[in-house]
């Protein structure tokens, strides 16, 4: 386990933090809910971490026994091509990104706590196909032979790093909630309006990631 791969999967990690769901789901319930917020939300971060430690978890097993055999049988060259080339075409791509016209972020049918939790199963089974540095973090791990007791503690950190936003927006909303109406309702206004654009420079960075690491396999 290099410290530049680390690296690689830091950089990742802090593209996940900025999630349209995650974050348009809290600025949701922070602006919508009259009471309880915080159990609401940390209900609905804790499950959406869970989630994906578990898609983490099985991935990592999954495709480590599947790949492996593969692995071993490609030469460093080819897998190093063959990151590359996944890394250029996502570069490529993230140019051609479609515009797309501002959309609602997901919304909760109650505020109760088992709302929230079934919510947030809801949510992360939409968005784990589109969790792109998500998906490339566990292809670095995987490539470069993380061990179980190396690679479960990134994956934990992994997921909780992804929720710090929200849990930063959560704790502002706490000390300043008098103050945090515009600020909420501004960041609502700009996360539906860009989400092509953040899918766009997730894709352009991840691409970079790949490339820059693809020299690291072997």
């Amino acid at each position: 386990m290099s410290t530049e791969t680390l690296l690689y999967i830091g950089i990742l990690a802090l593209l996940d933090m900025f999630s349209p769901a995650i974050i348009g789901v809290t600025v949701y319930v922070l602006l919508a809910g009259k009471e309880n917020q915080t159990k609401l939300i940390i209900t609905y971060l804790t499950t959406v971490i869970a989630f994906y430690f578990c898609v983490g978890v099985f991935l990592m097993f999954g495709l480590d026994i599947v790949f492996n055999p593969i692995v071993n049988a490609l030469s460093s060259n080819t897998a190093k091509t063959l990151m590359f080339t996944i890394g250029s075409i996502l570069f490529i791509g993230s140019w051609f990104v479609p515009k797309k016209k501002a959309a609602e972020s997901p919304k909760p049918k109650a505020f109760k706590v088992s709302a929230m939790i079934a919510f947030g199963i809801t949510t992360s089974l939409l968005e784990v196909a589109t969790a792109i540095p998500y998906f490339a973090s566990i292809g670095l791990m995987i490539s470069n032979k993380f061990s179980y007791y190396e690679w479960l503690p990134v994956l934990i950190g992994y997921n909780v790093i992804m929720v710090v936003p929200a849990l930063v927006l959560l704790l502002l909303h706490i000390l300043f909630r008098r103050f945090m109406k515009k600020p909420l309702r501004n960041l609502q206004a700009l996360f539906q309006k860009n989400t092509s654009s953040a899918l766009s420079w997730i894709m352009f960075f991840v691409g970079l990631i790949m490339i820059a690491s693809s020299g690291n396999i072997g």
